[in-house]
């Protein structure tokens, strides 16, 4: 999504060196690769497996391609080790969850077709969204559906899960839709009543927002001057958090009201460039989920 004006805000060509945070199934990482010199790398980060065999088929051979397995969250100490810390030309973070992952029943992502209540990003590792629901109490539900999912029934949510758990597990994701609509004494026109339930536990499974938290600093870390940050984001939480960032970045250090300041104050290390951007008409026509992107972009002027 976005794909054009990524490209273009991260300035790719030549032999530089990029990121891409979130390979997904490589619709960016390819882009990037095709507007690179022959001297260029790109390193891209996923958790899930599945992008992981999908990349090394892509680009295995491509010798300026590096793939991670894991988070973006592993992104310094990655180019750390690679002695190219701070030597980098351009950062891309497409965040949530991709289409082949919504589209997969098996990964249970979405309430729209029935399958394992999973969640995981990399379903090799951690609880599955069925594991955390089993246990956990009523409280930390309620509290993950607020924050996470904003939804404004969430003491209603949580009740109900806590109280259909205790009739029969809750394995599938078509079992929590059904308990997430029955709980809901008015649902939103044009919106699924399990949306923002389904948001909540997949972002608190998988630790999305902690995770953005670190990979926005470290990508400050990483970037040369005059290196690009672009984070597409895909809901309002997501979205604030980068907005943030970037304006605080861009601000520099606070000083402590009363404290006096000679001489120039302390400068940011970002400049915000532009206005947030969103999908254009053809796009969401042709791709709908567009619907929902915004891409922000920042510059490392030091």
């Amino acid at each position: 999504m976005l794909l054009d004006q990524a490209l273009a805000a991260l300035q790719v060509g030549g032999d530089g060196l990029w990121v891409d945070c979130t390979y997904g199934r490589g619709g960016h990482a390819s882009a990037l690769l095709a507007l690179m010199g022959a001297g260029g790398r790109l390193l891209a980060f996923d958790k899930d497996p599945e992008a992981e065999r999908q990349a090394l088929r892509c680009h295995g051979l491509d010798p300026r391609f590096n793939f991670e397995r894991g988070s973006f969250a592993g992104l310094e100490a990655a180019l750390v080790a690679r002695g190219l810390c701070g030597q980098v030309n351009g950062v891309l973070m497409d965040l949530g969850v991709s289409s082949p992952q919504l589209d997969d029943p098996a990964r249970g992502f979405s309430f729209m077709r029935s399958g394992p209540l999973d969640m995981r990003m990399d379903p090799e590792h951690g609880d599955s969204a069925a594991d955390w629901l089993a246990s956990a109490e009523e409280a930390d539900i309620d509290r993950v559906i607020r924050d996470y999912g904003e939804e404004r029934y969430h003491r209603r949510i949580a009740r109900a899960i806590v109280e259909g758990r205790a009739v029969s597990p809750i394995r599938s994701t078509s079992q929590l839709a059904e308990h997430v609509a029955r709980a809901m004494p008015r649902i939103e026109s044009g919106k699924h009543a399990a949306t923002r339930t389904f948001q909540a536990i997949r972002i608190y499974i998988n630790r999305e927002l902690d995770e953005l938290a670190d990979g926005l600093s470290q990508a400050v870390r990483v970037l040369a001057a005059g290196g690009r940050l672009v984070v597409i984001s895909f809901h309002s939480l997501e979205d604030r958090i980068v907005k943030r960032f970037m304006r605080d970045q861009a601000r520099g250090p606070k000083v402590p009201r009363g404290v006096p300041v000679q001489g120039p104050g302390a400068r940011g290390v970002l400049r915000v460039v532009g206005k947030a951007v969103r999908a254009e008409a053809e796009e969401l026509r042709r791709n709908p989920r567009a619907r929902s992107a915004i891409m922000r972009v920042a510059e490392r002027i030091q």
